[in-house]
């Protein structure tokens, strides 16, 4: 039988169970899935009770209105252990940064380059940052020749996700491992 603290969860999913249901008459369908047929409300509960089950509407606008008999508390932990398993099995990919700046030293570009190579072969997806200070944002195509350097550099382990872009005083580019 469905314990209060269930009621709530079945409030928010939308699902009605047991005295919850609204319509006089409900087609019933058993725990293996087969028809019982349509009756009465009342019978429906009696026979969801004697069964030591609940009724629960899978279908509200159908005429009747369709109830599984099921053991409501059992049906939502096999839902639970369902959603927990595929975020187990979803891949998180994190985002790492890299800021760059449009007049960086050579040495400095080659150690951002090293970093970004290494975690685009750890599997994760890499954003470029180029930061501008001043009177330097007029010049975008110094930073758009660092970017497409940077693309060169890391072709056989990465492509171009997202092109460079400006936003405000910065321009954006983002990397994701080759597959």
């Amino acid at each position: 039988m469905v314990r209060t603290y269930e009621v709530r969860a079945i409030a928010k999913k939308g699902l009605r169970v047991n005295r919850q249901i609204r319509a006089r008459e409900v087609r019933v369908v058993d725990t293996d899935g087969k028809q019982l047929g349509v009756m009465p409300l009342r019978e429906a509960l009696a026979l969801a009770e004697e069964r030591g089950l609940d009724l629960v509407e899978v279908a509200p606008n159908a005429n009747p209105p369709v109830c599984r008999l099921l053991d409501y508390g059992k049906y939502m932990y096999e839902l639970q252990k369902k959603a927990r398993e595929a975020r187990k099995a979803q891949k998180h990919v994190e985002v790492k940064e890299i800021r760059l700046r449009p007049r960086i030293g050579e040495h400095d570009l080659e150690f951002k380059i090293r970093d970004a190579r290494r975690f685009l072969s750890k599997g994760h997806k890499v954003r470029f940052r180029v930061w501008f200070r001043g009177r330097e944002v007029q010049h975008l195509d110094v930073a758009r020749n660092l970017l497409d350097e940077v693309v060169k550099a890391l072709e056989d382990v990465g492509v171009v996700e997202a092109y460079p872009r400006m936003e405000g005083r910065i321009m954006t580019m983002v990397m994701a491992p080759k597959k």
